[in-house]
């Protein structure tokens, strides 16, 4: 097969660098807005047709959850306008799209895992954009997976485990909203569920929505104190509500995505999540993992 992957450069896009480089039966294509302007349809229509792409992987996306209050219409377009045109494209070259979303599409007034099917409620720009954008997929008729995710870190870009890091050698204590429930994932399992995912569907009809995290819900103290943990930081993480940490974006409230579809579908099995974290802070030492004793 031939896979296009957009968004190369982010968190997930180098985790499927990193499995691609050790693929002998898939030809892989690696962009991101620096070489190819998703949002350009006579751009993505050549990609297409230059390489035949059978699955196209969007990791691309505006993920500024905050500056999306104030800059809507740029977060629409990335996480809307640009995932219709990959979709449209798909559909014209009968090619898979696996689209990446997110928990922030619920309204976080749940008590139990929200399932694939249940209504969205978007509460922020951010969340109403990408919402639109697997409406868009859905509406286009192209074969999709569209798999949502929450909590994402790696040993590259900026995210939450290595913000905690930065701050364990720096500060003696810091505040973190204790009333906020979740699921970490770590990019390297997504991206490994998504070549699970391409491999059981080439170019078959597919019209499938997903959640994926790591296993268990935490709330982002009990995360922050585990990396601070298992990070040898003497950092002490003092927990505050979220009234406390007052943010422009609402953040849901409970976000915990049921995994079973997934789970059932591509036969997986999904790590804990501070199992996951314990492997992504190993590869974290040479660079971010300094001792604090």
């Amino acid at each position: 097969m031939n896979i296009l992957v957009t968004g190369c450069n982010g968190q997930l896009g180098t985790e499927l660098q990193k499995i691609a480089s050790g693929d002998n039966h898939n030809c892989w294509f690696f962009t991101d807005v620096d070489t190819l302007d998703i949002c350009d349809k006579e751009a993505v229509e050549h990609c297409f047709s230059t390489h035949n792409i059978d699955v196209c992987v969007n990791c691309a996306a505006y993920t500024a959850v905050d500056m999306a209050e104030d800059e809507y219409k740029l977060a629409e377009k990335i996480n809307a306008y640009a995932p219709q045109v990959l979709a449209d494209t798909c559909l014209k070259h009968n090619a898979l799209l696996v689209h990446i979303s997110t928990d922030y599409v619920f309204g976080g007034d749940a008590n139990e895992p929200y399932k694939t099917d249940d209504p969205v409620n978007p509460q922020s720009a951010y969340g109403r954009t990408k919402a639109e954008g697997e409406r868009l997929i859905r509406e286009s008729g192209c074969n999709h997976f569209i798999i949502r995710t929450a909590w994402l870190y790696s040993a590259v870009g900026k995210n939450f485990v290595k913000t905690m890091l930065m701050l364990g050698d720096t500060k003696d204590e810091i505040n973190v909203v204790a009333d906020q429930k979740g699921c970490p994932t770590w990019a390297y399992d997504l991206a490994l569920a998504i070549v699970r995912l391409i491999e059981l569907n080439e170019k078959k009809a597919a019209h499938e929505t997903f959640h994926f995290t790591n296993e268990g819900q935490i709330t982002w103290h009990d995360f922050a104190t585990a990396i601070m943990e298992i990070g040898g930081k003497r950092c002490k993480v003092n927990p505050i509500t979220s009234d406390q940490y007052p943010t422009k974006a609402k953040r849901p409230a409970y976000s915990v995505l049921d995994l079973s579809k997934i789970k059932e579908f591509a036969g997986i099995e999904i790590p804990d999540w501070r199992e996951s974290l314990v492997k992504c802070m190993e590869e974290l030492k040479p660079g971010l993992l300094r001792s604090s004793q």
